[in-house]
Order: structure tokens, then sequence, then C-alpha cells
């Protein structure tokens, strides 16, 4: 069995990613690290392990050697670390946003600070696999991606690729998202009392993962607008933009279902009836699968591309685990099965 182990599992996203990796195949979870809860069982602080994991929180000082290292740090800690990361195992996926960006320049204008191991940019892939599947492949070392930033990128893969609308025009993302994605410690606005039954736009423009989607997307005006909604798991992009003369709804067709056809987590929906005819985040809560949808005005060309995903798995522990599996030469659905549960 291939070993493995978690750098901070205490928050969400090491929760995600020790549900799925004690699950997982081909694996075996060695040690999981926290300092604010050492020597206590995963379980009591991710209670849907019970019975899963017998294993305990260890200080990061105690980490063995292991085939892979998951690295499930706040902002700014990987960075400082990755030379002593990269001694415990030859295979590294960060989650955090330290190794995302791979222009030091975009890095510092987006994150306002210098980068510790601006070396290290360059050697990270950035980890969305339907973006970067072929270089995971042959990839020691992948980065984490950002929860908003990939459900607006994976909204713009089937137009980009297709090459259905000019880059240099401007793109709006307007991205509703769960309560989750303020993390395990949250802050005051993610408290129940001021969360509940909101509806809440808390960053207008400006947002870090815009410069995820100018990097991949080759967009040069692209603006993203985030919304707070009364929902735990889950992100909503819907994405504007306007197709190029003559683009037609069969274009669009073609375009989306090359994207499924393609990509094993991407799903179309579109449909006439029901009540589910259109991407919902709220059917995809633990599911590794991104919905895409799409409706276009041939009158004057303005596409509305939405795409919704569960942000701890899409949007984080999921794509990191289709790294792994990618970089692996495993089967890139293992351990990623589970389809979401309705209702729900």
């Amino acid at each position: 069995m291939t070993s493995v182990s978690i750098i901070g599992g205490s928050g969400y996203g090491g929760g995600e990613l020790a549900r799925l990796l004690s699950a997982h195949p081909h694996l075996e979870l060695k040690q999981v690290t926290s300092r604010s809860h050492l020597g206590e069982y995963i379980y009591q602080v991710h209670p849907n392990l019970r019975k899963r994991t017998q294993l305990k929180f260890c200080d990061p000082a105690a980490l063995e050697l292991v085939d892979i290292l998951f690295l499930a740090l706040p902002h700014g800690q990987a960075q400082n670390n990755i030379e002593q990361y990269a001694k415990l195992a030859p295979k590294i996926i960060d989650l955090s946003a330290d190794f995302r960006l791979r222009d030091l320049a975009l890095y510092e204008k987006w994150y306002g600070d210098s980068h510790a191991a601006p070396e290290w940019l360059g050697k990270f892939v950035y980890g969305l696999p339907e973006l970067h599947r072929t270089e995971l492949t042959s990839a020691n070392y992948a980065s984490g991606v950002g929860c908003n930033a990939t459900a607006s990128n994976l909204a713009l893969l089937p137009l980009v690729k297709a090459e259905l609308i000019e880059l240099s025009a401007p793109v709006l993302i307007e991205i509703k998202v769960g309560s989750s994605e303020s993390g395990s410690e949250g802050n005051t606005g993610s408290h129940h009392a001021a969360r509940a039954n909101v509806i809440r736009t808390f960053s207008a423009f400006g947002h870090r993962h815009t410069a995820e989607v100018i990097q991949e997307m080759g967009l040069k005006e692209v603006s993203l607008t985030l919304t707070a909604v009364d929902l735990v798991r889950g992100v909503l992009a819907t994405a504007h933009a306007k197709v190029k003369q003559g683009i037609t709804t069969k274009d669009l067709w073609k375009a989306y279902r090359a994207a499924a056809i393609e990509n094993p987590f991407v799903r179309v929906v579109k449909e006439q009836r029901g009540i589910y005819r259109v991407p919902e985040p709220k059917i995809l809560a633990g599911s590794n699968y991104a919905d895409l949808g799409f409706e276009l005005d041939e009158s004057n060309g303005h596409v509305v591309s939405i795409c919704a995903i569960d942000n701890l798995m899409k949007g984080a522990a999921g794509s990191a685990v289709q790294c792994m599996n990618l970089m692996m030469g495993w089967e890139e659905t293992s351990g990623l099965e589970f389809s979401g549960l309705h209702p729900i």
C-alpha cells in the first residue's frame, strides 16, 4: 500500500482529505497532524469518521517519511516550510493558495505580500485536472485550487476551449458561496446568528481567486463578485460573457458535451423541465462532480454559463485526491465515486 500523511488535518479541508484517503483503495493513511488537537482522536474533531479511523492527531515534528504528503494548512505556512516538507515525501499536494500562481508578480499583486519560496512556484502544477491532466501525470507537486476559481474556470472551460468567446472581452462572474468557505475557525460573519437567512455580497470585486481565472483562462478582463447565502456546502458560479458573432446554441451544446465527455467529473445539466433543470450545489454535497449549464440569447450573443460544485470537494479535497490519482497512475476516479445525496 502507498503511504500518505496529512499536515493540518483539523480544518474542513483536512477532514475531507482524511475521509477520502482513509477509504482510498490504494492508500494507507499513516499520520494526520494538528497542534491544537494534539493527541485527540481524529473522529473527535471529524465525527463522521467514527469507526473509520483510530488515528490520533500527532505533532508535525513527529512526521515520518511517506510516499505522498498532503498540506492542508492556512495560507502562508506551506511556502515557509516547503523545503522541509519536500524531504518527507517525493510527492506533495498542497491545498492552500501558496503555489497556485506561477507568476511572482501576479502573486504579489493579488496577495499583497512577497513569496517566501518563489523558486518553488514553477515546480507546482495547478491542481485542477480538467485543465492540466497531462502535466499532472508526470508531476511531483500539485497546487491547491481556489473553490471559487474552480467553479469559475469550469464554467468558462467549454467556452474558452472551443474558442466561442473573445479572451479580450469583459467577463463578469457572480458567485454564491456557503458558510464552510469561511473555514472551521470561522469569523464574526460566519456565526449562525449573523449568517442565517442572508444573501450578503461581501466581495464586489478584487477577490484573490480572480488571479487564478486570469491565469488559467487567459482572460484580459474578468471580475468576480462573491455573495454569501444560507448554505453550508456549495459554490454556484454564474458567468456572463459574449460569444463571437454567429455562434448558436447548437455550438454551445457541442462544446459543453465535449467537456463532459473528456472529464469524468463534469456533467451537463440543462433540462427542459423539472426542479433540477439547472446546476444546483445542494445535490452535490460530498461529491466531486461539477455540474455545468448554459443559456444563450442568440439575438445579442449574451451567454450565461453556470457551474455548481461542493467547495470542500471539487473545490478543495476532491480535486486534490483526483490530482494524486493522476500523479500515481491510478484510475482518476479512485476513491471519488460518491454521487451525492438526494434529498438532502
